[in-house]
């Protein structure tokens, strides 16, 4: 194991030296027992605890430990696990997780997933067109994608209903055994229910369980607070920093990646003395974690979204204009498939005049969702939208056709009424 030299600003796991001093992370500890650890240029199976303030402790293969100490910072970026449910019997099914949906090596005839969020969905779709027979237990009546709009989940759930998926809301798992082979379920109702495998997409937990937190007086499993520069918020004298899913801001791996780079630019600068611009949009602040974070969920059709809900709006005392429109009925879906179905919606902050968030549901629409995330993210000004003509015949014209749906309300609105 090679020690980290003692001027060196950072301690993270996985790290590379860039131009003398300046370090940054390249890679993310995975906390699962015995693990790949990057060091440097060397790679071994190790662990890594943090063991007090500013220090690290790293086991290595031989049994020894190695102790870095850290002269700037700590950062923690071992991101989340599934999260399970304590259903009765689920130690002994042998459940599926995201991981074991995603690298499955037959397909099961019969599959039973519990949950309605993200990875249920495109999970449903992905085994439902492969010959799985899918069934979707959806605790509550909330729909699918309770967190988007409420049209993304309903249009999802069209089209899973089409595809063949059982769908069932309103449906919790009591009880599940394997017996023969096939895993049974039990459902709160009394229901019975056999299915070949069973996938909780039920949530994720932090990785933070053994990482010597209590060490610096934090809790184990907990999620680890930060403020927009990637320190986390309990450590006063800011050396631990946190980036990824393991601070629960944005649970995305391009969110990620967008902290890893604004947070290694921020231990940069603090350990060489300079600056820190932590104002909103600023160089060393992840402002795009509650302000834009776009995301694509991977259905068919699609949904992508970027900025705030509806609800989310309202929520947060902003006063929007939500702004319709059927993506049919522009000239590029015809190009695109036979029977587009789709729709779009954009939230028009009318006190500010930009745009707070916008929602695409269709087939191909991910590839729309940069320019509503560049919308939303440089509060561009409706009035200069109209300057950024879509090209003629695509999808992405109903930019313009959400625009002249918001200014001809805004017309209607200052019409006098009629005598």
């Amino acid at each position: 194991m090679r020690r980290q030299r003692r001027n060196d600003p950072c301690t993270s796991v996985g790290c590379r030296r860039l131009n003398g001093d300046q370090v940054f992370p390249r890679e993310w500890l995975e906390v699962r027992g015995p693990r790949r650890a990057v060091h440097g240029d060397h790679v071994s199976e190790a662990a890594d605890v943090i063991d007090g303030p500013r220090q690290v402790a790293v086991q290595t293969p031989d049994g020894d430990t190695v102790r870095l100490n850290a002269r700037h910072a700590v950062a923690v970026c071992t991101g989340t696990s599934a999260a399970l449910p304590d259903t009765p019997g689920l130690d002994t099914v042998r459940p599926w997780t995201s991981r074991e949906a995603t690298s499955a090596d037959h397909v099961p005839g019969r599959l039973a997933i519990v949950g309605g969020g993200v990875v249920a969905v495109e999970m449903a779709t992905a085994w439902q067109a492969l010959g799985a027979q899918v069934t979707m237990l959806v605790r509550g009546d909330a729909g699918l994608l309770p967190r988007m709009e409420p049209f993304a989940g309903e249009l999802v759930a069209d089209a899973l209903r089409e595809a063949g998926v059982d769908l069932r809301f309103g449906a919790s798992v009591t009880y599940v055994e394997r017996e023969d082979g096939e895993v049974r379920m039990t459902l709160a109702d009394g229901a019975e229910l056999a299915a070949d495998e069973i996938l909780f997409a039920t949530g994720r937990a932090p990785r933070t369980a053994d990482l010597g937190l209590e060490t610096v007086g934090l809790t184990p499993s907990d999620w680890l607070t930060v403020d927009d520069t990637g320190r986390v918020s309990a450590i006063a004298d800011g050396w631990l920093y946190a980036a990824g899913d393991v601070n629960h801001r944005a649970l995305l791996t391009h969110q990620g990646k967008y902290q890893a780079r604004i947070v290694g630019a921020a231990i940069g600068a603090r350990a060489k003395g300079e600056p820190v611009d932590d104002a909103r949009w600023g160089v060393h602040a992840t402002t795009a974690d509650g302000a834009a974070v776009p995301q694509v969920v991977f259905t068919d059709p699609e949904v992508a979204s970027v900025g705030l809900t509806t609800r989310e709006a309202e929520q947060a005392g902003r006063r929007v204009e939500v702004v319709d429109y059927d993506i049919a009925r522009v000239a590029g879906a015809h190009q695109y498939a036979e029977g587009y179905r789709g729709q779009a919606r954009m939230l028009v902050d009318v006190d500010r005049g930009t745009v707070a968030g916008v929602t695409f549901v269709g087939p191909g629409v991910g590839e729309l969702l940069h320019s509503a995330t560049v919308t939303v993210a440089c509060e561009v000004p409706v009035e200069r939208l109209w300057h950024a003509v879509p090209a003629f015949p695509t999808i992405s014209e109903v930019w313009l056709r959400l625009l002249e749906t918001f200014r001809g309300r805004q017309q209607d609105q200052m019409l006098p009424p009629e005598a």
